[in-house]
Protein backbone atom coordinates (compact mmCIF):
# COMPACT_ATOMS: atom_id res chain seq x y z
CA UNK A 1 0.00 0.00 0.00
CA UNK A 2 2.78 2.36 0.83
CA UNK A 3 5.33 2.91 -2.03
CA UNK A 4 8.20 5.59 -3.10
CA UNK A 5 6.89 8.82 -3.58
CA UNK A 6 8.57 12.16 -2.70
CA UNK A 7 6.41 15.82 -2.83
CA UNK A 8 3.04 15.00 -2.30
CA UNK A 9 3.46 14.00 1.60
CA UNK A 10 6.46 17.07 1.66
CA UNK A 11 3.75 19.41 1.31
CA UNK A 12 1.74 18.25 4.62
CA UNK A 13 5.18 18.38 6.66
CA UNK A 14 7.87 20.80 7.11
CA UNK A 15 8.83 23.52 4.62
CA UNK A 16 11.17 25.64 7.43
CA UNK A 17 15.04 25.47 6.56
CA UNK A 18 17.23 23.28 8.46
CA UNK A 19 19.54 24.27 10.72
CA UNK A 20 21.75 21.44 12.45
CA UNK A 21 22.79 23.07 15.38
CA UNK A 22 18.89 23.11 17.13
CA UNK A 23 17.15 20.21 17.98
CA UNK A 24 13.10 19.26 16.96
CA UNK A 25 10.12 18.13 19.07
CA UNK A 26 7.77 16.86 16.42
CA UNK A 27 4.32 15.45 17.03
CA UNK A 28 3.23 12.89 14.37
CA UNK A 29 -0.71 12.10 14.12
CA UNK A 30 -1.83 9.52 11.93
CA UNK A 31 -5.47 10.11 10.41
CA UNK A 32 -4.98 7.76 8.02
CA UNK A 33 -6.43 4.38 7.98
CA UNK A 34 -3.62 2.56 8.43
CA UNK A 35 -1.60 1.69 11.25
CA UNK A 36 2.08 3.02 11.31
CA UNK A 37 4.49 0.34 12.85
CA UNK A 38 7.59 1.93 11.79
CA UNK A 39 9.27 5.02 11.15
CA UNK A 40 12.92 5.36 9.90
CA UNK A 41 14.80 8.43 9.49
CA UNK A 42 17.92 9.24 6.96
CA UNK A 43 19.98 12.10 6.43
CA UNK A 44 19.21 13.13 2.79
CA UNK A 45 23.18 13.26 1.58
CA UNK A 46 23.07 9.33 3.05
CA UNK A 47 21.68 5.86 1.72
CA UNK A 48 21.44 4.28 5.18
CA UNK A 49 17.93 4.57 7.63
CA UNK A 50 18.30 5.07 11.41
CA UNK A 51 16.83 2.65 13.73
CA UNK A 52 13.23 2.82 13.84
CA UNK A 53 12.09 5.64 15.96
CA UNK A 54 8.85 3.76 17.26
CA UNK A 55 10.57 0.94 18.62
CA UNK A 56 8.18 -1.29 20.42
CA UNK A 57 5.03 1.72 19.54
CA UNK A 58 2.49 1.97 16.86
CA UNK A 59 1.04 4.73 15.56
CA UNK A 60 -2.62 3.81 15.67
CA UNK A 61 -4.97 5.12 12.60
CA UNK A 62 -7.72 7.79 13.06
CA UNK A 63 -5.88 10.06 15.49
CA UNK A 64 -3.19 8.10 17.51
CA UNK A 65 -0.27 10.54 18.09
CA UNK A 66 3.95 10.01 18.23
CA UNK A 67 6.23 12.37 20.04
CA UNK A 68 9.78 12.69 18.35
CA UNK A 69 12.20 14.42 20.71
CA UNK A 70 15.63 15.56 20.05
CA UNK A 71 15.88 15.10 16.51
CA UNK A 72 18.24 17.37 15.26
CA UNK A 73 17.32 19.94 12.57
CA UNK A 74 18.12 18.99 9.24
CA UNK A 75 16.26 17.66 6.00
CA UNK A 76 15.61 14.41 6.31
CA UNK A 77 14.17 11.26 4.16
CA UNK A 78 11.57 9.47 5.83
CA UNK A 79 10.32 5.76 5.67
CA UNK A 80 7.16 4.50 6.97
CA UNK A 81 5.89 1.69 7.27
CA UNK A 82 2.09 -0.15 8.11
CA UNK A 83 0.03 -2.74 9.15
CA UNK A 84 0.63 -4.59 6.29
CA UNK A 85 4.57 -4.33 5.93
CA UNK A 86 4.27 -1.60 3.08
CA UNK A 87 6.73 0.70 2.85
CA UNK A 88 6.71 4.50 1.67
CA UNK A 89 9.37 6.93 1.71
CA UNK A 90 9.64 10.40 1.66
CA UNK A 91 12.28 12.23 0.25
CA UNK A 92 14.20 15.42 1.76
CA UNK A 93 11.90 17.00 4.49
CA UNK A 94 12.93 19.52 6.95
CA UNK A 95 12.56 19.33 10.50
CA UNK A 96 13.18 22.33 12.60
CA UNK A 97 11.72 22.93 16.04
CA UNK A 98 9.25 25.55 15.03
CA UNK A 99 7.67 22.96 13.15
CA UNK A 100 6.24 20.49 15.63
CA UNK A 101 3.38 18.93 13.87
CA UNK A 102 3.34 16.50 11.42
CA UNK A 103 -0.78 14.78 10.22
CA UNK A 104 -0.28 11.68 8.27
CA UNK A 105 -3.33 11.44 6.43
CA UNK A 106 -4.84 9.05 3.50
CA UNK A 107 -4.49 10.96 0.53
CA UNK A 108 -0.52 11.08 0.48
CA UNK A 109 -0.40 7.16 1.62
CA UNK A 110 -2.98 6.04 -1.05
CA UNK A 111 -0.56 8.33 -4.24
CA UNK A 112 2.57 6.23 -2.65
CA UNK A 113 0.72 2.85 -3.19
CA UNK A 114 -0.37 4.32 -6.52
CA UNK A 115 3.38 4.98 -7.70
CA UNK A 116 4.11 1.62 -7.62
Amino acid sequence: MLRSFAAVLALSLFAAPAFAEHEATVVITNDSQWAIHNLYLSDTDSNEWGPDQLGEKVIDSGGGTFTLTDIPCNAYDVKLVDEDGDECVVNAIALCADKGNWTITDEPLLACQNAE
